[in-house]
């Protein structure tokens, strides 16, 4: 029987790797602006909105998946 984890750990450690999810999109979009010379930040803003709803769905699944 597999041990039981505590909760609050179980979706910290989820909130941790959405928060690193977001961050690593954004860091991805600030740098292909910087190489492109894009100065409005369009792909930073694209890329992290993605990062956001990805890392969003993958939690939803996550809960849906320790749920049933």
């Amino acid at each position: 029987m597999p041990k039981q984890y505590n909760p609050y750990i179980k979706y910290s450690g989820l909130a941790i790797q959405m928060a690193v999810t977001i961050y690593l999109g954004n860091l991805l979009g600030e740098y292909i602006d910087n190489k492109t010379g894009n100065e409005n930040g369009l792909y930073e803003n694209i890329i992290t909105l993605i990062a956001v709803i990805l890392s969003t769905g993958l939690i939803i699944r996550q809960v849906i998946k320790d749920n049933s």
